[in-house]
């Protein structure tokens, strides 16, 4: 498979997941917020619905189209005891605090999938070492972004994401997956932090980040350096919110097709002068501050952009579904979008912009046994039951990690 992200929207052809497992059941109620999750999640049900999400996927995907699970990666790169042995030595490095090292002889005595059910779960058994459990791994997306050729691997903002960062660090130099593409790395150190869902791939020389409160201003800066020296031409920095509800720049802006983009207009359309266009001069990275994303956008690209409103045009239902990730959708296709069901004003929003309306079993129904063709098929939003997933604070996009799209021929 070949690694590369042209676009947010491109046709998409491999992405990394994790359904929810019994890391999820592990997380004390007393503890959910350390943890970062605002709620606890009942696992049956939440992994029913993300697998129900998958079938989207397979039904939407050429066929060469491949899902990937992400402690399935894992547990291939250890099946070598050295890589494994590299990885607790990486743990006992960076996360000195949990004390790793005093079972460090346990940890490379595990089979593989023992080993990785440690680092989703964080308990030993028998030795009484417990470690928090690690239920963020459902949000695939922020652990590395893809662009173009080459990948960003983020550096967790927060302690309770650590072990998951570590692990898809490791994936990318030692799964073979990555192999054509593992020396295109793009990484951050020290204190700076850039996550997965503040990076947006606008177009193949546009790429979008958000300095939210996951990512940090010399996390953006060094990221963005590294892009407009290989080959990215602008990097727009976008200023968010720094909190809770707007976590990453994904959760307030996405895009659909091409040029049209749901947007939570008040952290998005309503702010002015909080764009700056990053872009290279050939010895050094210039700025320019801009007074909007979207006329940015269509200076830059030359197009004219649509952003359709998360929550429809009333203020109070903009709230209520950017809170339950209404702007947080997943583009399988130009113009073929997924989301959850719940959202039924963005959704109704979305069909006042000319997309038709399926839910999971009607998509599925229909594109299982034949090929989607955006250009034929239209634009389509499609529909899943999340109501369990959505007490993680995370949508579609959150949950998916792409690592190949490609554009229709």
């Amino acid at each position: 498979m070949k690694i590369n992200i042209p676009s947010e929207t491109a046709t998409l052809h491999g992405v990394i997941v994790h359904s929810p497992g019994h890391e999820v059941s592990l997380v004390n109620p007393s503890l959910k917020e350390e943890l970062l999750f605002d709620d606890i999640i009942f696992e049956s049900d939440a992994r029913y619905e993300h697998l129900d999400m998958l079938k989207i996927f397979n039904a939407a995907m050429p066929s060469d189209g491949e899902v990937f699970e992400i402690l399935d990666l894992a547990e291939e790169c250890f099946q070598s005891e050295d890589v494994k042995a590299e990885f607790i030595e990486l743990m006992i490095k960076e996360l000195p605090f949990e004390n790793i090292h005093t079972i460090e002889k346990d940890l490379l005595s595990l089979e593989p999938k023992s080993f990785v059910r440690f680092i989703a779960e964080g308990s030993l058994g028998e030795r009484n070492f417990n470690l928090h459990p690690a239920p963020n791994l459902l949000f695939t997306r922020d652990l590395a972004a893809v662009v173009g050729n080459m990948i960003i691997l983020s550096r967790a903002a927060k302690e309770a994401r650590a072990r998951e960062f570590l692990l898809m660090r490791t994936i990318v130099r030692h799964h073979p997956l990555f192999e054509a593409v593992k020396n295109n790395t793009i990484t951050v150190g020290g204190h700076q932090t850039i996550e997965g869902g503040d990076v947006l791939v606008a177009a193949e020389n546009i790429v979008l980040i958000g300095m939210s409160e996951r990512t940090s201003f010399s996390g953006l800066m060094g990221v963005a350096e590294q892009l407009l020296h290989h080959g990215v031409e602008h990097v727009l920095a976008v200023d968010i919110p720094k909190q809770r509800s707007s976590m990453h720049l994904d959760t307030i802006f996405t895009f659909a097709d091409e040029t049209e983009c749901v947007v939570f207009p008040p952290s998005i359309e309503e702010k002015e002068n909080n764009v700056v266009d990053l872009f290279s001069d050939g010895n050094f990275v210039q700025c320019r501050q801009c007074k909007s994303l979207e006329g940015t956008l269509e200076e830059l690209t030359g197009k004219e952009f649509n952003f359709i409103k998360c929550g429809g045009e009333k203020r109070i239902d903009q709230f209520r579904e950017q809170w339950t990730d209404g702007a947080n959708l997943f583009a399988l296709a130009p113009g073929v979008v997924v989301g959850y069901g719940r959202n039924t004003k963005t959704f109704q929003a979305l069909i006042d912009h000319g997309y038709q309306h399926m839910n999971q079993y009607e998509f599925v129904e229909e594109f299982e046994n034949r090929d989607l063709n955006p250009e034929n098929d239209g634009k389509i939003a499609i529909s899943f039951e999340g109501h369990e997933l959505c007490r993680g604070r995370g949508g579609a996009r959150c949950m998916t990690l792409p690592i190949s799209r490609s554009h229709l021929s």
